[in-house]
């Protein structure tokens, strides 16, 4: 179903050393190699960002070895409109390449009116995978999430609609995310029953936030499954975004998940960290990026990209060194010493 470019109309040409310099990870016990950093479609893509930007940063990324995309259905705003975006980008410039490209999607937030446009109903699950695939003009996904949990749905009845998507074609791979330890051991169990082993979880984790060593970390590890983590840089506060104040009109200002207060409390650890990039010569995000990927058990970290010279930057996360046993040492006192409360 992926269109190729309009006649006249060259596509984007690639990068001949794409794959020279970027890192790819194995996918827990699979066949399956994601790059270091995966290119998330969800602030930068919706109707509200320039067509041309939006076509810049993907083909960029894809030209510096970014392989994955990451959407879910409810990306944008509005919802549904990064995967529109993603469309015209395959359209228009990397359709010829899609066996190239690992693209994924979710399902399990607020989609549509009813009771059948949210949380993990198999009558959900699967109406969403179908609606995705025409609004990205794919016939398939790498990679379909259970988004979230569901608790008034058995989880046999998700985890038994991500088996079906997988075994109709729709989808290569079965992935969850934002589940608990215990949600994931029960998810991974069920699926490994069905014969769709659970590929991948996408946790929220970044220096300021750290919930997922406390188990799931080590339960993945054991269970051989991959982990892409979201939120490395904690919605811009790993960044100099707020190093001086938060500016007028920027995303805490009007976020429902970014507060000031938020902020306010971290900035001494934020202040320090940074301090510890530049002694690496580094920016406080290219640290942040290399510390979420510095456990082996981390397949690839979820980055967004408002420009291309933003996305440039954090790929030059890559570049920098292997992390001496002092510097981790000085991250966590610096985490420990400064931490709110």
């Amino acid at each position: 179903m992926s269109t190729p470019p309009p006649t006249g109309r060259p596509g984007h040409v690639p990068a001949a050393d794409r794959y020279d310099t970027m890192t790819y990870r194995r996918c827990g016990n699979s066949g399956l190699q994601l790059p270091a950093l995966s290119l998330g479609l969800w602030h930068n893509f919706g109707a509200d960002v320039p067509p041309q930007r939006r076509r810049d940063v993907a083909c960029r990324a894809f030209d510096l070895g970014i392989t994955h995309f990451d959407l879910a259905n409810n990306y944008g705003p509005p919802a549904g409109s990064a995967e529109e975006s993603l469309a015209q980008i395959m359209a228009s410039d990397l359709g010829p390449h899609r066996d190239e490209l690992v693209i994924s999607t979710k399902a399990g937030y607020d989609m549509w009116a009813g009771p059948y446009g949210d949380w993990g109903s198999r009558k959900y699950m699967i109406s969403s995978l179908d609606q995705s695939l025409r609004r990205m003009g794919l016939d398939y996904v790498d990679i379909f999430y259970s988004h979230r949990p569901d608790p008034n749905t058995p989880l046999e009845e998700t985890m038994g609609a991500l088996d079906t998507a997988v075994r109709s074609g729709k989808a290569l791979y079965a992935g969850i995310s934002n589940y608990r330890p215990a949600e994931t051991k029960q998810a991974l169990e069920i699926l490994r029953r069905l014969g769709t082993p659970l590929l991948i979880h996408q946790p929220r984790y970044s220096m300021l936030d750290r919930w997922i060593e406390d188990g799931l970390l080590d339960l993945l590890g054991e269970e051989r499954v991959g982990c892409i983590v979201f939120s490395p840089l904690a919605q811009g506060q790993l960044t100099d975004r707020y190093l001086n104040g938060i500016p007028a009109g920027s995303r805490p200002t009007h976020s429902i998940f970014l507060k000031q207060n938020d902020i306010a409390a971290n900035l001494p650890r934020i202040r320090r960290l940074n301090e510890i990039a530049a002694g690496r010569g580094r920016t406080l995000a290219q640290l942040a990026l290399a510390w979420v990927l510095r456990d082996e058990r981390v397949t690839s970290a979820v980055i967004g990209a408002s420009s291309v010279e933003q996305l440039e930057a954090n790929v030059k996360a890559l570049d920098g060194p292997p992390f001496e046993p002092a510097e981790l040492e000085a991250i966590e006192r610096c985490l420990a010493e400064t931490k709110p409360g």
